[in-house]
């Protein structure tokens, strides 16, 4: 399959000229800045926040880098993967026109900002083992399929996508494909950043929100090719991350030791979790996870569900998306957070 790029882009934002930021015109040294009306007596929290932002995020950017082993510069920062999602559907799909394709039961928001952008939803359902349907998802392309959404880990379900049978689209699907990898920290298998050199068609978003603990700052990332990072520029709001997400984010980066002794915590709660749960007659299945949360079926779903939520924990009830019939999302929590879950548990079985 010969990828071109060009004959994907809206028309539109192929002519669009974007908009100039006073911080974007001047990138040098000064002293007295005098170009952006900010207010220069300074701000009641701290002189810095009455100046804008870095509009490209360099900084964090290039801790990134450090980590991913990817240059600073196939690397977009988005106000949560949301707005990258967004921005997807608004450089590529032609409002009205295009058509994008989803594997139920997946991330919600990508139904959603298509529904937003005006954009029709395909979607191809996941296999009843929750695993991507190939020849179903390639049957569904036409002429207008844009984008095709990906995600591994997968949420609601946890699972891994199959790498071959993602590798098999990556080579014949004819728009772009993204694949979303919030969970990939506490899955083994390894992240598809390394093959953007390979697939010129391939986006991978991350985020902070998740492994990382940052979920409050709203940092998503966006890692492609060049092309496609420049088009991300140019759509994007001028200042789409504030100052001091972008200060707390680099700080964070730095503690990457402390991230992974979490990771591996969450590992071992989710395995005590998933030995606890089996010893409950109500639970029918368990199924593989590898996030940091467990997709469970019981016998009912909505009153588990209200006994746990007349008791202050709160769960995710996903019995209305497709194969889930009766499932419970459960992440996983601190020690004692579980240890209150499974007491909770056990006081229903009796």
């Amino acid at each position: 399959m010969q990828f071109e790029l060009d004959k994907l882009i809206r028309p539109n934002i192929k002519n669009l000229t974007p908009y100039s930021s006073a911080r974007h015109e001047f990138t040098g040294k000064a002293s007295v800045f005098l170009d952006a009306n900010e207010n220069a007596s300074g701000s009641p929290l701290a002189d810095k926040f009455n100046r804008y932002p870095d509009p490209l995020q360099w900084q964090l950017k290039f801790q990134l880098a450090k980590i991913k082993g990817v240059p600073a510069e196939n690397i977009f920062v988005g106000n949560g993967s949301d707005e990258v999602i967004d921005l997807a559907y608004r450089i590529f799909c032609n409002p009205g026109k295009d058509n994008v394709i989803i594997c139920p039961p997946t991330y919600g928001m990508y139904e959603v900002s298509g529904n937003i952008n005006d954009v029709e939803i395909k979607k191809v359902n996941l296999t009843t083992d929750f695993q991507l349907d190939v020849e179903g998802i390639l049957d569904a392309v036409d002429s207008n399929t844009k984008l095709l959404f990906i995600c591994s880990p997968n949420n609601p379900t946890g699972n891994d996508m199959d790498r071959e049978a993602v590798e098999i689209l990556l080579n014949n699907f004819p728009g772009i494909v993204i694949i979303d990898e919030a969970y990939i920290n506490y899955s083994k298998q390894k992240t598809f950043i390394q093959e953007l050199t390979e697939y010129p068609n391939l986006i991978v978003m991350q985020t902070l929100s998740k492994a990382w603990g940052l979920a409050a700052l709203r940092l998503g990332l966006c890692y492609a090719s060049l092309d496609i990072i420049d088009l991300f520029n140019k759509v994007k709001p001028p200042y789409n991350i504030n100052d001091a997400s972008q200060q707390l984010g680099v700080e964070a980066l730095q503690n990457i030791n402390q991230v992974n002794e979490w990771i591996k915590e969450v590992v071992v709660q989710k395995e005590i979790l998933i030995e606890e749960l089996k010893q409950l007659s109500f639970v029918e299945k368990i199924f593989p996870s590898d996030a940091n949360f467990i997709l469970v079926k019981v016998k009912d779903a909505n009153n588990l569900y209200n006994h746990l939520s007349g008791h202050e924990v709160i769960v995710r009830n996903r019995s209305k998306d497709v194969h889930c019939a009766n499932c419970l999302r459960i992440t996983i929590g601190t020690k004692d957070e579980n240890s209150i879950l499974i007491n909770l548990l056990r006081s229903y079985e009796r």
